[in-house]
């Protein structure tokens, strides 16, 4: 069972959805014994770094969450601001991270005007390195993007694949069992299906 973990920041319905038409059994949750449960996690989000890692604090998750991703090496996929609050900081805020990878989260900073912030709508991702989440992915993959921040790796190794927005950036990071996506997999039609098909059936 997948745990798409429900702490008040994340596009839920539309990922559950998702999940739902790949047939993959997953629920919406806050209650940790649920969590407790999962064989996989999904940690969405949309919104502001603080306000987000304020209500995992808050709400009690944080430390389960830890716990089944760094002692028990449950399989987890952050959406969005799910993505960016398992790095260690955020230039958006001053709250810690969750800090399971060695990353930071950056703002977006032009010289050129014609670059817009945040960045959004359809861009194309180039995959640096083979893993489950893209098996059999369809060619020239393409996502849908709405941010005005993105992951900044210390380490190239983590970096799953990048995306030009002015230069190229980290748009999916992986790390043993932890995985994220800058991207909306769930808004991203048959990409994002076969993303998290893939993150069901074979992560």
């Amino acid at each position: 069972m997948i745990a798409i973990v429900d702490y008040g920041m994340g596009n839920l319905g539309s990922i559950h959805n998702m999940l739902r038409k790949v047939k993959a059994d997953a629920v919406i949750t806050s209650d940790r014994a649920t969590i407790e449960k999962a064989d996989k996690l999904i940690l969405p989000g949309v919104g502001a770094f603080d306000n987000a890692m304020r209500n995992l604090n808050e709400k009690g998750l944080a430390p389960i969450l830890n716990e089944k991703v760094l002692a028990q090496k449950t399989p987890i996929l952050g959406i969005c601001l799910g993505m960016q609050v398992i790095t260690r900081r955020s230039e958006e805020g001053s709250i810690q991270g969750l800090g399971w990878i060695d990353a930071d989260t950056v703002r977006f900073s032009f010289q050129d005007k014609a670059m817009k912030v945040p960045h959004m709508g359809w861009n194309t991702v180039e995959v640096r390195r083979a893993d489950p989440l893209f098996e059999g992915m369809y060619e020239e993959p393409r996502f849908y993007f709405v941010h005005s921040f993105y992951v900044k790796c210390d380490r190239e190794e983590n970096v799953l694949t990048t995306t030009g927005y002015g230069a190229d950036f980290c748009s999916s990071l992986v790390k043993g069992n932890i995985r994220g996506v800058q991207y909306h997999p769930e808004k991203s039609h048959k990409f994002g299906m076969k993303l998290l098909q893939n993150f069901a059936e074979l992560v």
